[in-house]
């Protein structure tokens, strides 16, 4: 913080992250999508560079045609999104849980961008990786519809658990910090708005 003819001025450069945001939810007037776009301003207003992936609104094919047996070209969309990956200071991505898990197409675009060679790298000799993505941050902002210690409970946070320590953790981004809103489908507006107000401040910290 300077001062200017008296003002108190906030330098925000020595802490701006380049951030990138992705809706994980395919139905753009979801509540993840308001999550999203509600924490990219509040990244935005702190002076941080914000992308922000609708997944829904992204060109591709969720399927990895040939596994890993044969390279599957990228999409234009996928390439610009891989390079904003590899851009970013901090991650951000918000699904719902379906089924325990994330939805299909979250699920496709990491088949499809989370490739070895490209997020990781196999050593020689070793049976760990080389993680690409050393460095990074990341959050996960999760809704369901049952509550959140139900989901612990009944599935152990399956879906999350993987995300964080089977994907992200797995190429390098540490750590990654996890906020779940729980029982959408029963939450009054008063809470929701709470819970995209929280995202904001969330953004705002760009933590």
């Amino acid at each position: 913080m300077s001062a200017t003819y008296g003002i108190d001025v906030i330098d925000y450069s020595e802490r701006m992250k380049k951030i990138l945001i992705i809706d994980g939810n395919p139905d753009k007037e979801s509540l993840c999508a308001v999550l999203a776009e509600s924490y990219a301003a509040g990244a935005t207003s702190t002076g941080n560079e914000v992308n922000l992936l609708h997944l829904g609104e992204l060109k591709f094919s969720p399927v990895l045609q040939y596994g890993y047996r044969k390279r599957t070209d990228m999409e234009p969309d996928l390439e610009h999104a891989l390079q904003l990956l590899f851009d970013a200071d901090h991650i951000v991505v918000v699904y719902p849980i379906w089924w325990a898990t994330e939805p299909a197409l979250l699920k496709g675009f990491v088949d499809r961008v989370f490739l070895p060679g490209k997020v990781f790298r196999d050593k020689p000799n070793s049976p760990f990786p080389e993680k690409l993505l050393t460095g990074k941050t990341a959050r996960l902002i999760v809704t369901m519809d049952a509550p959140v210690w139900y989901n612990l409970l009944a599935y152990r946070d399956a879906g999350i658990v993987a995300f964080k320590t089977g994907i992200l953790k797995f190429c390098g981004v540490k750590p990654v910090r996890v906020t779940k809103f729980g029982q959408v489908k029963y939450t009054s507006e008063a809470k929701r708005k709470q819970w995209i107000e929280k995202a904001r401040q969330l953004g705002e910290a760009a933590m």
